[in-house]
């Protein structure tokens, strides 16, 4: 469960590997493989637990000063004002490799805002910040190991590591097991997107079957009326049916 961004070193493999896009995905020849900005690469050396295996604890996230609040999964509320954007409610279940719920489980999400700006200083991206949208959300799934955020839809943005490319909408996702040295980190795509097949991140799952499991479905289940439109993503942590996740992390 775990990742970081691929390093120099992948560039040598082929990347016919890394953008196997099929016909039905709408898309005419190869995408580059995603190799990642070097100013995201690891620069400090990893942190040795075999002398002390409870330091991680001191390095590892934690919940905060606070409890997870209701509140902490509608990241369209806490601002002076409305967000800008297209509002959405994203919910599933989070389940094990034999399809039982996964309880008490922390979910973590983060994403640009409408404008594809995210809330950090290192994003240079010429779009505007929202000044009611901070793009961070957490909550605890249920007994039946469902989740719930409400939030908007984020904007596409440019992918600086190649020319004239653009990423598709996407919603970062990060889920805690039974310890912090178990984390899996993945992202969520939106049916229809016309971005995707063009996407070296996306692409880079060279399974067809997997590469379609990162993507949501639309669910009227989950309109709130008159509100926002709602998307069903299930997360599965081990076993064949499992969710990727981003190596490393």
């Amino acid at each position: 469960m775990a990742a970081t961004e691929p390093l120099a070193q992948d560039t040598g493999r082929d990347v016919a590997d890394f953008a196997e896009v099929t016909a039905d995905e709408g898309a005419a020849g190869t995408v580059p493989p995603y190799l990642g900005r070097p100013e995201r690469h690891p620069l400090q050396r990893p942190v040795p637990l075999v002398l002390d295996p409870d330091a991680v604890e001191l390095r590892a996230p934690v919940f905060g000063t606070a409890d997870v609040s209701p509140l902490d999964a509608d990241l369209t509320v806490g601002h002076r004002g409305e967000p800008l954007g297209e509002r959405i409610t994203v919910g599933g279940r989070v389940l094990d490799g034999r399809g039982h719920p996964v309880r008490g489980q922390l979910v973590e999400l983060w994403q640009a805002n409408a404008a594809g700006r995210y809330v950090h200083r290192l994003d240079r991206h010429a779009a505007p910040l929202d000044a009611n949208f901070t793009g961070a959300g957490r909550c605890l799934t249920d007994d039946d190991g469902r989740y719930r955020f409400t939030t908007i839809r984020p904007g596409a943005y440019p992918d600086v590591t190649r020319h004239n490319a653009w990423r598709p909408s996407h919603l970062h996702f990060s889920l805690f097991g039974t310890a912090f040295t178990q984390r899996l980190v993945t992202q969520m795509y939106f049916p229809g997107d016309p971005l995707l097949p063009y996407d070296s991140i996306w692409t880079s799952v060279r399974d067809t079957t997997t590469r379609r499991r990162l993507v949501a479905a639309y669910d009227p289940g989950l309109n709130e009326p008159g509100r926002s439109l709602g998307y069903r993503w299930d997360i599965v942590l081990d076993g064949p049916d499992a969710t990727w996740a981003e190596e490393g992390r």
